[in-house]
């Protein structure tokens, strides 16, 4: 199944909240996206339909295919707000950025990169 974006920054917004506050909530998941709080209803609600998430009244909970993606996603947006900060780039900005690339990047193009980068790191 193809997952758009959105569900993406979604499923990686409950995964970093998860981490940060050790439970998510639907109000917690707007003010992280800056997003209204109907808009996140839909948006859970979608995302529970399609078996990503479990919701009740303790909160949000990532089911495993959830998790994959926001592990998947958050993996590739660690690694290039990483990247962009080493090579000086403001740290706002650097966020910004990886937050366009982590979505459009291939398997096959983040691997090698993540590759050539522990090169140069071993070879220093």
């Amino acid at each position: 199944m193809e997952i758009y974006e959105s569900a993406e920054d979604y499923l990686e917004a409950i995964l970093m909240l998860k981490q940060r506050n050790g439970h998510v909530r639907s109000v917690d998941v707007a003010e992280e996206l800056g997003y209204s709080k109907a808009s996140i209803s839909v948006a859970m609600k979608k995302l529970r339909e399609n078996g990503y998430i479990a919701m009740d009244k303790e909160g949000i909970t990532l089911l495993p295919s959830g998790e994959a993606i926001a592990e998947h996603i958050y993996e590739r947006h660690k690694f290039f707000t990483e990247l962009f900060i080493a090579i000086g780039v403001n740290p706002e900005t650097a966020r910004e950025d990886a937050c366009r690339i982590e979505h459009g990047i291939s398997d096959e193009t983040f691997s090698k990169l993540k590759e050539a980068l522990a090169k140069l790191k071993t070879e220093k």
